[in-house]
């Protein structure tokens, strides 16, 4: 159902539709008048052990193996603690659920799902953040379409996750173009529900990762199918974790371990971009070398900052925006970042990557 101002539907059920079965089963179909201050547990201020002991282990997403690729690719030591279960999902709404089973420790998202696993009272900090200067998506349309610009978005109906990164890149770049939320028909959608609902027309418009758009445009670019690049840039790729997770020393000095390997994993694929090209896009995507290729032009250098202060900054700017449409509360974004981390990922990393 399309959902904007004009179309009467509160957001409180426009966030219950996106959570679903699962979250109302967790009791969370009443959550969004909640924030994590319901029933939250202190987050630890401990200094992280040096050392990480015998027997620990973390359950950590890696969507598509991206990471174990990464690892295994750039021959980066062994990790010292076991990894349980690398879990393949990255959507956050699935991440925040795999959260609260208990079923995953860590997780690589994009800076939104953090603010919504708050908004829904889940207990979670951000541990390392990886600066994107680039935009990581660009917008699709429908076969047949005649949308040319952000500006045509008027009156159309667009794929919307709100825990997601392609929800707030959309919210930014209707704002940009200076229209409002009743100027445009809202779909509440998952972003693994995008192709489809373009593919039927469902929606108009979608936003899709660079990654994606060069298979959707040779199934569908002969049907009148398009893209329209934006210059709007999702600035976090981060790192995170419950806090039930981090307030547990052995955990918290594995995930402590963890986050210079992943910062050298994303350098390694920086700096090797023909054999990732090979080995992943085109070995596990299916994708020509060419498509590879244009993939990898679009590409951002990994950046560490020693300081968090820009992400913090952004991340504000990025709850405020939610937060006018509705979306969710407003709240100081400061307590989403567990600042014993800060320093991890830039000191792990060559010094042309912190800056």
């Amino acid at each position: 159902m399309p959902v904007s101002r004009a179309s009467g539907l509160d957001r409180r059920l426009f966030l219950t539709s996106l959570l679903g079965a699962t979250a109302a089963a967790a009791g969370l179909s009443g959550c969004a008048e909640s924030s994590a201050a319901a029933g939250s547990e202190a987050a630890s201020t401990a200094a992280i052990p040096a050392t990480v002991p015998a027997g620990t282990s973390l359950k950590i997403s890696s969507f598509q193996n991206v990471q174990q690729l990464q690892f295994k690719l750039a021959r980066l030591p062994e990790l010292p603690f076991k990894v349980s279960s690398w879990l393949n999902i990255g959507a956050g709404p699935d991440v925040i659920n795999a959260f609260r089973s208990k079923s995953l420790d860590l997780a690589n998202n994009a800076g939104i799902p953090p603010i919504q696993a708050h908004y829904q009272g889940f207990d979670a900090k951000i541990v390392a953040i990886n600066l994107t200067r680039k935009p990581n998506y660009l917008f699709a349309t429908r076969p047949g379409s005649d949308i040319g610009s952000v500006a045509d978005f008027k009156g159309r109906k667009l794929a919307f996750s709100q825990g997601q990164a392609q929800g707030v890149v959309l919210l930014r770049a209707l704002k940009k173009a200076g229209l409002k939320y009743d100027d445009v028909d809202l779909v509440p959608l998952t972003s693994n529900q995008f192709l489809t609902a373009l593919q039927s027309g469902q929606v108009d418009i979608a936003p899709l990762a660079n990654s994606q758009a060069p298979a959707y445009l040779k199934q569908y670019g002969a049907k009148g199918a398009h893209t329209i690049a934006t210059d709007v840039v999702d600035l976090l790729n981060l790192l995170w974790a419950p806090v039930s997770v981090l307030n547990d020393p052995a955990k918290a000095a594995a995930i402590a371990a963890y986050i210079p390997q992943w910062a050298k994993g994303l350098v390694w694929q920086w700096e090797n971009p023909d054999v990732w090209n090979e080995e992943f896009y085109v070995k596990t995507q299916n994708l020509s070398p060419e498509q590879a290729k244009d993939i990898t032009a679009l590409a951002n250098k990994p950046l560490f900052s020693p300081s968090w202060s820009e992400a913090i900054k952004w991340e504000q700017e990025t709850a405020d925006l939610l937060a006018e449409g509705g979306f969710v509360k407003k709240f100081d974004v400061a307590e989403l970042f567990d600042h014993r981390f800060e320093h991890i990922a830039a000191q792990s990393v060559p010094a042309e990557y912190r800056k």
